[in-house]
């Protein structure tokens, strides 16, 4: 980033340091003046996360040529209740309705994905979109064609330890891969990636909550998963582009089925941390730490 592309508008800098403040990689100072400016190597350190775009309180800041009246205006409050409902109320969708979602909606959802946090914003994830119902039965009708072969004819060890206990069901004609859902998103990240077994979860985790807010089924897919690590001409088919692993599959779809209410799960173990000495463990106890830490 090239130090031209910081821009402070001295008229409506109120001289505040709160660019300064919040910048993670030390990227600006004040001037003599107390006007923000970069530091001398801010622009190799910079980690273009727009936080001083838009922390800052008047819109004085234009970074990486992003101006901030094109920026949206953050909400003074939610209501957190039904953010709260809408987190207990999401349940996986087996049931759809034979349609395409409206464009309207898969549009919204592709373009809130560009908000999804990622580690070191490190933004390169990947996303393939079936959007088109007719697309996605050509897709599914392969997948099964060719895993219903390879569970009779040619067993694959991998792919057996995944499916053979649904074998009868893939020969008797259900879609137990794709739930009859009629779209699907593949999110792919590139192997080089500093989180890149995290970051497509928060992807897709950001996805279904939102989906679900526009009355949109999903239901996360490691079936399709499998498939997509055992069938490499399904990447090429989705577009994924070298370098890139595909990581996880989302289904979704209009749904065929509402909800009423919420379920009444059993509670995770939470604790509160109270503050206490550091034990010495022993041998043994690293050992079993660093086996369960390690083991996936």
């Amino acid at each position: 980033m090239e130090k031209k592309s910081f821009i402070i508008d001295k008229q409506k800098c109120i001289h505040c340091g709160l660019c300064v403040k919040d910048c993670t990689a030390g990227c600006i100072e004040l001037d003599v003046n107390k006007t923000p400016i970069m530091t001398e190597e801010g622009a190799q350190r910079c980690l273009e996360c727009q936080h001083c775009l838009a922390v800052c309180p008047v819109g004085a800041l234009s970074v990486l040529d992003k101006k901030p009246e094109n920026s949206e205006l953050v909400f003074d409050s939610y209501n957190s209740d039904e953010i709260l409902n809408l987190v207990k109320s999401r349940r996986s969708t087996r049931s759809y309705r034979q349609e395409n979602v409206s464009k309207e909606k898969i549009d919204k959802i592709k373009n809130m994905l560009n908000w999804t946090p990622t580690g070191c914003n490190f933004h390169k994830l990947h996303f393939s979109f079936i959007d088109d119902i007719e697309v996605m039965n050509d897709f599914r009708d392969y997948v099964n064609t060719k895993l219903i072969k390879v569970l009779t004819k040619t067993p694959v060890k991998g792919i057996m330890n995944k499916f053979s206990k649904y074998k009868d069901a893939f020969l008797n004609g259900e879609d137990v891969i794709f739930r009859g859902a009629p779209h699907m998103v593949v999110v792919s990240v590139p192997i080089t990636a500093p989180c890149a077994n995290i970051d497509p979860i928060i992807a897709l985790s950001y996805l279904e909550l939102y989906a679900n807010s526009l009355g949109i089924g999903t239901l996360w897919c490691g079936f399709a998963e499998v498939c997509l690590q055992f069938f490499p001409e399904l990447c090429e088919y989705l577009e994924i582009p070298e370098g890139y692993k595909a990581s996880y599959v989302m289904l979704f779809g209009n749904p065929d089925i509402k909800y009423k209410r919420t379920t009444q799960p059993e509670n995770f173990e939470i604790v509160s941390v109270q503050k206490k000495d550091f034990k010495k463990l022993s041998l043994v106890q690293k050992i079993k730490r660093y086996f369960w830490n390690f083991i996936r």
